[in-house]
């Protein structure tokens, strides 16, 4: 048996540890309800109740819909973590590998429109009225979505693939992305425009707002919303710090990576780093739309009313109870 074959032997789902199985399991189904929630009532409150959409709206609208595609294939992960054999076929599994690039490459570029967004409205108030062009940001998002389905679609057709072996049973395709290496041309490409370039975007609009802010540059807009602007992009730096950047340094250093293939939990780790991302993306709603506030606020309030209600009537059944032991002693 050659090299290759003895590889994708190694890269087995069989031989993935019980420890990875098990904490994706409980890791994904806490993606998955906690994301599905969120982002359905981000985009609810984003295309349906927004009365006046702004460029951010549409940015916001495009981030919710993302997420949630993204979250629609996490039901096929977790089955199979939990069944060890793949009932999919190949073609499926080719596409959930390949959105696992996708995602992230999106996500980036949005993050960075708002970011260019929030650094027209601080630093550039004169074009303030292009922060209310929806037929602009509609525009970007377009051309974004189809220049980065372009530039996946070639992860479809693959020569190499790692559950030929196992007569597709498998589907490693999906956890690892070792099998990427056959296109390392196109993938540090993605690397320096998908990655790269956004997040050198997003930190100078953050650089830019705060020295604009830190001389005293005078602007019509109110305290409030610098004071916005500047926690939206601090949460969107953060948040690609936290969930994007491990997982694409892990991605570049796999990419150089010679010799056997194997289980990386470096790897492993990154990736749920970035599929946090989709829960994490309730903060930024929470910090762009009023409307989003007064919805999570309302089921906070509702929550709360239904636990005083409930208080109530296991008092008044105490006292209830109490008295009806009094009036049979009597």
């Amino acid at each position: 048996m050659n090299n290759h074959n003895q590889s994708l032997i190694i890269m087995s789902g069989s031989d993935h540890p019980e420890e990875y199985r098990i904490s994706s399991l409980v890791f994904y189904s806490f993606i998955f309800v906690i994301g599905l929630l969120v982002n359905m009532t981000a985009l609810w409150v984003f295309s349906c109740t927004t009365k006046k959409r702004t460029t951010i709206t549409i940015y916001m609208m495009n981030v919710a819909l993302l997420d949630l595609i993204f979250i629609f294939t996490l039901p096929f992960r977790m089955h199979y973590y939990a069944k060890r054999s793949w009932f999919f076929g190949d073609v499926s599994c080719r596409v959930l590998s390949t959105f696992t690039v996708f995602y992230p490459s999106v996500a980036l570029w949005l993050l960075a429109f708002i970011s260019v967004d929030r650094y027209m409205a601080v630093v550039q108030p004169k074009h303030a009225k292009e922060l209310k062009n929806t037929t602009k940001a509609l525009i970007a998002c377009t051309g974004l979505w189809i220049m980065t389905v372009v530039t996946t679609t070639p992860l479809l057709f693959l020569h190499s693939d790692s559950d030929n072996i196992s007569n597709f049973t498998t589907c490693i395709k999906m956890m690892d992305i070792i099998y990427l290496k056959e296109i390392s041309a196109l993938n540090f490409f993605r690397l320096a425009f998908f990655f790269l370039i956004p997040l050198v975007t997003m930190i100078g609009c953050y650089l830019a707002i705060t020295y604009s802010l830190t001389h005293g540059r005078k602007s019509k807009l109110k305290p409030k919303v610098k004071e916005r602007s500047i926690k939206i992009i601090v949460t969107l730096i953060i948040q690609v710090l936290v969930c994007f950047v491990p997982f694409h340094i892990c991605f570049a250093l796999l990419m150089l990576e010679n010799g056997p293939v194997s289980y990386n939990p470096w790897g492993a780790f990154t990736t749920f780093l970035m599929n946090l991302s989709t829960c994490l993306d309730v903060i930024l709603y929470y910090l762009v739309s009023k409307q989003f506030q007064a919805r999570v606020i309302s089921v906070m309030l509702y929550r709360n009313y239904l636990r005083s209600v409930r208080r109530k009537s296991i008092r008044s059944g105490s006292v209830r109870s109490l008295s009806n032991i009094n009036s049979e002693m009597i």
